[in-house]
């Protein structure tokens, strides 16, 4: 049995080619009665600020790495005391896997699950298919919103399509925490880091998204 859970994610990850999932914390809200509010859009829907800016803010490397920064990882846990502490090493398709698989947290267990789920992520999916499945799934608001449309349309009123170089780098700057960082009420804070990851989003390596985007 342990060995089934063990390997149900890398069978789920075929079926994601074609289904877009829920995250695990959008399921425990379902189950638990409390709101979420997801639109799933394709990432042509979605303005290619926002994939930039979230890859400038991020994950600097995404186009050249399979799925896990081993180079920005060792980075990370030199610098903190354990790993459970480490901060700054998570790719984005670490962050997809700890969000359709995994639990939040900082953990020795969960940070061995994810790095092999992070790799298979990568391989089977694609850059194009993993970004597009990580902005209709990450959780984007404090009151359950979840992926670029329903954080668009909260924080700014609009569509995903429509998002603005600043606005995309607020929704960057709100990731991991859109719960205390609130990319509609911005504070001084935020708006700095936001203006920091206007200028990385135009140095990203995006060419692996925007590319494939745009045919």
């Amino acid at each position: 049995m342990l060995l089934a859970l063990l390997l149900l994610p890398y069978l789920l990850t075929v079926l994601y080619l074609v289904v877009t999932p829920p995250s695990t914390l959008m399921l425990w809200r379902w189950v638990t009665g409390q709101r979420v509010e997801r639109t799933v859009v394709p990432l042509e829907a979605i303005a290619l600020t926002l994939p930039r800016a979230v890859i400038g803010a991020e994950d600097a490397r995404y186009c050249s790495h399979w799925g896990v920064d081993f180079r920005e990882l060792r980075e990370a846990i030199a610098d903190a005391d354990d790993l459970s502490e480490a901060r700054g090493g998570s790719t984005v398709a670490q962050q997809a896997a700890k969000n359709l698989f995994l639990w939040h947290g900082r953990s020795y267990v969960r940070k061995a699950l994810e790095l092999p789920l992070a790799l298979w992520l990568d391989l089977v999916l694609g850059k194009r298919r993993l970004m597009e499945i990580y902005l209709n799934v990450v959780e984007w608001g404090p009151n359950g919103e979840f992926g670029a449309e329903a954080a668009a349309r909260r924080a700014f009123g609009k569509p995903a399509r429509s998002l603005t170089v600043r606005e995309s780098a607020l929704l960057a700057a709100s990731l991991p925490n859109p719960v205390t960082r609130d990319a509609r009420r911005p504070g001084a804070g935020l708006n700095r880091l936001a203006g920091t990851y206007v200028a990385r989003a135009q140095q990203a390596q995006d060419g692996c998204v925007v590319g494939a985007a745009r045919r």
